[in-house]
């Protein structure tokens, strides 16, 4: 890694080359990850959370985690572990922990002085009439009626909103700056607000909350953060960001630099999206296997480096753009290509009798557990009298190029015989309900008549000595590709447009499958996060949810796709 690292580059690691040459920051380098504790980190936070760790690690610096806990009524400390718990399965490690509720203190003093100095005032307005105020990007805003009081007033007001003296949302405080800048940010932006929640970590000490575009910069310069990190929506927010560094005195000055956010297909991408498919039951958690978590994609069985392989392929750019989820899965199924032990399991049963067996007949058959890995190993199962097969690998009318089991047609047991159809049943709506073969007992495969060749090699199980299982097929949440592009910003903030959820429409209502199968005896000492190659079906992770009598194995992806990265 530390030579890749040291061969590729983009264009924040040229900004900052170019910096270092110029001597700026000492020849230090220093970021930050921000995340709110507000919900489980998805895969868009990875973009943000690989930037910051891999820049300062290419330049030999620190990153710290600094937790945006500004606003008390969605945050937990189950969210702030999960965080940590997160990054570290990803590989990266932080210098520091810092938490912005640490800082209340320092960001009050700032805002006391910004009120003395004239350069902030409390406003009345409702949040809606703040809005309507700011005006339009064609048109500058007008001044509140409440703009022009005095320091004194402003002093007053500001210290009862933070004793508990106004009802929730009657009073804000604002920054005085520009109600006609060309820019929406700067027209006299909240910087606090009145909120009665109790914080998770300050508990009921305030009852005002600083807004991130306040605290965000304040806390990069109070931490020696070099070089903010930040994604492409807060490009307009950045000279808010320098001004909030500017008028607050800080002498060490952080620079912003902005990167486009990472958009999937088919993948709900907003977090408070997110947070009503848990909270109103359509899904099972944060770490449901369909969601875009970091925490369920971990139980689905994806590998954190097939997820860093992934965000590595997307690379860093300035320009918004669209990636195809298959990618990711590509990049999982390369991953556990080279590393899942090989077994057989039979997803939609149907028993095989072979009649030239006698009964209570059982020998063990070798199965390899990678192919391409001799020191893998091999393990044994057990043949039967009685075995499942795939449902689909029997056809009564099969066309011509049909190499599996049919009518008087052989197919090979995979690491066992070769055997064929003699007769089968089926139920009133023709459905098969047992197929009868003859083994040819001189073809086991490793013996000398294993020469034999047939067409077609099919997986198996035995009827009688196997484990059962529930298999979890898994599909994209999103019926249709467009990404859900909904951006993340402060939930109070007095631009925001209320989250609807016409997104709702777009839940694909097959996201989950569940099949009743059978499991070689092998499967028995797999452990919950252990994933294997299910021969013919795709990559399977045992899932929590496994109990001593059935076992729950979620499929982490098909075995195969078409798709095929650029």
């Amino acid at each position: 890694m530390a030579e890749d690292l040291n061969t590729k580059s983009n264009f924040i690691w040229e900004a900052i080359k170019s910096d270092l040459a110029e001597g700026k920051n000492g020849g230090r380098v220093q970021t930050r990850f921000p995340p709110e504790p507000n919900g489980y980190l998805h895969i868009g936070h990875v973009k943000a959370l690989s930037v910051d760790f891999l820049t300062a690690e290419r330049f030999g610096g620190v990153c710290n985690l600094r937790f945006d806990d500004t606003n008390p009524t969605k945050e937990k400390e189950e969210f702030a572990q999960a965080i940590e718990d997160d990054i570290h399965w990803l590989g990266f490690e932080y210098g520091n922990i810092y938490y912005a509720s640490e800082q209340y203190d320092q960001i009050y003093e700032y805002a006391l002085d910004l009120i003395r100095r004239g350069l902030a005032y409390v406003d009345d307005l409702s949040k809606e009439e703040i809005r309507a105020y700011r005006g339009t990007l064609t048109e500058p805003g007008k001044n509140s009626p409440y703009r022009d009081r005095t320091p004194e007033e402003n002093m007053d007001l500001f210290l009862r909103m933070k004793n508990g003296e106004f009802p929730e949302g009657s009073r804000v405080l604002r920054a005085k700056i520009d109600m006609a800048s060309p820019n929406i940010n700067m027209r006299d932006p909240t910087i606090y607000r009145i909120k009665y929640a109790t914080h998770h970590r300050t508990g009921d000490k305030w009852c005002i909350y600083p807004m991130y575009d306040f605290a965000h910069p304040i806390g990069d310069a109070l931490e020696g953060v070099t070089h903010s990190l930040c994604s492409l929506e807060y490009e307009i927010h950045r000279p808010l960001y320098n001004w909030v560094v500017d008028v607050c005195g800080f002498e060490h000055k952080p620079r912003q630099i902005e990167f486009a956010r990472l958009n999937l297909t088919n993948t709900i991408m907003s977090k408070r999206h997110l947070r009503t498919l848990v909270e109103e039951g359509y899904v099972a958690g944060w770490d449901d296997p369909r969601m875009p978590t970091l925490a369920g994609m971990r139980r689905r069985g994806f590998t954190s480096a097939a997820v860093r392989d992934f965000i590595d392929r997307v690379g860093v750019s300035k320009a918004d753009s669209v990636v195809d989820c298959r990618l990711l899965d590509f990049c999982v199924r390369n991953d556990l290509n080279d590393k899942a032990p090989r077994a057989m399991a039979v997803l939609n049963p149907v028993k095989v009798i072979l009649t030239n067996l006698p009964e209570g007949h059982c020998e063990m058959c070798t199965i390899e557990n990678h192919p391409k890995v001799p020191e893998m190993g091999t393990h044994e199962i057990p043949l039967t009298r009685e075995i499942y097969i795939e449902r689909e690998d029997f056809m009564v009318d099969a066309p011509k190029k049909f190499f599996r089991l049919k009518p008087d047609g052989e197919v090979r047991l995979k690491g066992a015989y070769i055997i064929k159809c003699v007769d089968y049943d089926t139920d009133e709506n023709g459905e098969v309900t047992c197929i009868r073969c003859t083994v040819d007992e001189t073809s086991k495969s490793g013996s000398e008549g294993a020469e034999r060749k047939v067409k077609g090699t099919i997986h198996w199980v035995s009827a009688t000595q196997n484990v059962p299982f529930d298999a979890r097929l898994y599909d994209v949440l999103m019926l249709d590709e467009a990404p859900d592009v909904e951006v993340d910003t402060d939930e109070d903030s007095d631009s925001e447009v209320p989250a609807g959820k016409e997104f709702l429409k777009r839940l694909n209502p097959h996201s989950l499958e569940v099949l009743h199968g059978y499991a070689e005896p092998y499967l028995a000492s797999a452990k919950v996060g252990e994933s294997f190659q299910f021969l013919r079906m795709g990559y399977f992770c045992k899932d929590p949810d496994s109990t001593d009598t059935l076992s729950v194995f979620n499929r982490v992806v098909p075995l195969k796709d078409s798709y095929k990265p650029e």
